[in-house]
């Protein structure tokens, strides 16, 4: 998700009244009633409240701006409300959902989903490994394990809304009595209430740290895939569940070889000697070496294939091919003995090429300038 104070459009430093002003203006604008059928404006309204949930509370801006989303609950891609539904944070701003829509089930919010990079060698993409990845992320506090209550204490169930983590009120309307429900104010939703908060977490349940994960990357992976590690990224407070980890793959560029989906290229260089007379090359393939043939009369640009030498096709069965393509190298300098064989070469097949006289280009240049 991107930075919670560009989603509001805010400053760092903005005030609590700037921030609640700006997502009062988004909130209407982006609300998925107000938008039906707009994947878009779902998502970005789901962005927009999350960024206010977070940056609205003192606690939870504090954390914001020291941890990033590792320090705060509720993951972009699951139920930023924890649980509640689109409208539930509207409805606790706007003090009712003029759209309709009713809180879910109190409980603590799910965990952030986390996302990291793992850089691959070429051959590991192409036939799977398992590499490390290190993550800041948020963990069961050990002292607590979880519940956020200090040492011989526990959570108490909230009197305000009597464990239900909402409570609901009914006012007048043009249209009759309205029944709204929204968090409850003094539980913050989550139906039990920190009397003695743990002095290692601070009440949240949980702590942030760096931890290692091993992942198995498949064979056949490139660039830009993103595996997806159900139930790895931070876990939520007080008992929240985890998100999700997701490994976007970086593959590194290889010295010999280029990808082309499951193809892979490579060229190699003969002389025009081997070219025109034939020739056999020790190849470096995936698979090891190979002797490649390169017959008589072989022209610049030819290409060889050499079948399933490429990379495994993912979840697939088979592979791709190894492409090799010729550069007939020319050599730019001639010793005096090469150069007479070669004019004797050309001259047995009729060719005409410039005369032994060294000044001969020189001359030419000058006639053109």
């Amino acid at each position: 998700m991107a930075d919670y104070y560009e989603l509001l459009g805010v400053d760092r430093s903005a005030s609590a009244d700037e921030i609640k002003k700006a997502y009062r203006v988004l909130a209407r604008q982006l609300h998925p009633d107000a938008n039906p059928g707009d994947e878009s404006a779902e998502d970005k309204f789901k962005q927009v409240a999350q960024a206010y949930e977070v940056l609205s509370d003192p606690e939870s801006r504090a954390r914001y701006d020291r941890f990033g989303e590792a320090g705060v609950g509720g993951a972009g891609s699951g139920d930023v409300f924890g649980g509640g539904g689109l409208g539930d944070i509207f409805e606790s701003f706007f003090g009712g959902n003029p759209f309709g829509g009713a809180r879910g089930p109190a409980g603590p919010p799910r965990g952030q989903d986390l996302e990291v990079v793992a850089d691959l060698t070429f051959e590991q993409a192409a036939f799977g490994a398992t590499v490390p990845v290190q993550i800041r992320t948020a963990v069961v506090c050990e002292d607590c394990e979880g519940t956020g209550a200090g040492a011989g204490t526990k959570p108490v169930t909230c009197v305000d809304c009597d464990g239900r983590g909402q409570v609901q009120r009914v006012r007048q309307s043009l249209l009759g009595q309205m029944v709204t429900s929204q968090a409850c104010q003094r539980c913050r939703g989550y139906g039990q209430v920190v009397v003695t908060p743990c002095a290692s977490c601070s009440g949240e349940g949980r702590t942030v740290t760096e931890k290692s994960y091993q992942v198995d990357v498949p064979a056949g992976v490139d660039s830009g895939a993103t595996l997806r590690l159900t139930g790895r990224g931070a876990v939520g407070p007080r008992g929240g569940g985890p998100g999700d980890l997701f490994v976007h793959l970086r593959v590194q560029a290889h010295e010999r070889y280029v990808r082309d989906g499951f193809d892979v290229l490579t060229s190699v260089d003969v002389s025009i000697a081997q070219a025109a007379l034939g020739t056999t090359i020790d190849l470096a393939t995936l698979d090891g070496d190979e002797t490649l043939v390169v017959p008589p009369g072989t022209q610049p640009g030819r290409v060889f294939v050499l079948r399933r030498r490429g990379v495994p096709r993912l979840q697939s069965t088979g592979r791709g091919d190894l492409k090799v393509v010729i550069n007939v190298e020319v050599p730019t300098k001639l010793t005096d003995n090469e150069a007479e064989l070669l004019r004797a070469f050309a001259a047995a097949r009729g060719d005409e090429v410039a005369p032994a006289d060294t000044g001969f280009f020189s001359k030419i240049k000058s006639a053109f300038s």
